[in-house]
């Protein structure tokens, strides 16, 4: 007899759950760790289960929150029906796999699954995974358009596509490590905001090169605080810890090392021990001065 696969019954013991209504849209479902507890199996099988539910849209994570079962809009898988698979629903399909488990769970074979195709029959739209991400990406970013009429004054337009990047990473925060500062992507949606940067500084003093560091410079600002919202993301199904629970279990190792180095220390009393570092938060705090520190560059008398 056929023995089922520990992560699998896991997986059909939390749909169950759901199906019964004892976990309903919205409720926390056991974390990593409580499900290596009470299934007596390794983290990486529990991690496993969660990773497939959420493949499958029965949870979803919520950033400072943990896991939770997803909307029932969520849960219910594509009806292809009689309907032709196209190229955006093939996009639309990986986005939903890449904002559930993270791009590094991204598959042709998982995008098929989820259509109800063959894999197979995917290449008939897309060349490969590297191919599908750029289009991944170029479809989210269209979905936070830039005006067509921008704000006058370069600081107003570069603050603009900032906030628009930080949007579009806040919603989808793998697309923050899609892109390398050294190999960006060749895609069509990210050259619109460089043009729209080089628009804004075209009448500056300031020469070419030093038009793409600007350009690169805010567009890293966004791109390095974005990407810990996955870091996090990873780093909770993992250990099955939040943040803070995780920043609990280190209290003692912290205490050590604020013994040792003084300066951290009186920080660290001063703080109380009450310091959320909330992302959202610290991206306003370091725009403005990233901007006014450009200012001192851009605005000076030309010779």
């Amino acid at each position: 007899m056929r023995m089922t696969a520990p992560y699998a019954r896991i997986v059909a013991d939390i749909k169950r759950r759901v199906a019964d209504g004892r976990l309903r849209p919205g409720d926390r479902v056991p974390s990593t760790r409580q499900l290596a507890r009470d299934w007596g199996v390794a983290l990486a099988t529990a991690a496993k289960a969660l990773t497939l539910l959420a493949q499958e849209g029965v949870v979803v994570a919520e950033p400072r929150v943990g896991t939770v079962v997803a909307p029932r809009t969520a849960m219910q898988r594509p009806d292809i029906s009689g309907n032709v698979v196209t190229r955006d629903r093939i996009v639309r399909a990986a986005i939903e796999i890449a904002d559930a488990a993270g791009l590094h769970e991204l598959t042709m074979r998982g995008v098929a699954d989820r259509l109800g195709m063959a894999t197979m029959s995917l290449y008939r739209h897309v060349a490969g995974k590297d191919d599908l991400v750029l289009l991944m990406v170029d479809a989210l970013i269209d979905d936070f358009p830039l005006p067509e009429r921008p704000p006058d004054g370069w600081r107003a337009r570069l603050e603009t596509t900032a906030r628009l990047q930080w949007a579009g990473y806040r919603a989808h925060p793998w697309m923050a490590t899609v892109t390398s500062l050294s190999r960006p992507l060749p895609s069509p949606s990210l050259l619109k905001h460089t043009e729209f940067v080089m628009a804004a500084l075209q009448d500056t003093a300031l020469d070419a090169e030093t038009k793409m560091y600007v350009h690169v410079l805010v567009y890293s600002y966004v791109q390095g605080i974005a990407a810990n919202i996955e870091l996090e993301q990873r780093a909770q199904a993992a250990t099955g810890l939040t943040a803070d629970e995780w920043l609990e279990e280190q209290e003692e190792s912290m205490g050590a090392l604020a013994a040792r180095y003084p300066a951290f220390g009186r920080l660290i009393d001063e703080l109380g021990g009450d310091f959320d570092l909330d992302l959202d938060r610290f991206f306003e705090f370091g725009l403005g001065p990233l901007l006014d520190g450009l200012a001192m560059l851009i605005d000076q008398p030309q010779t």
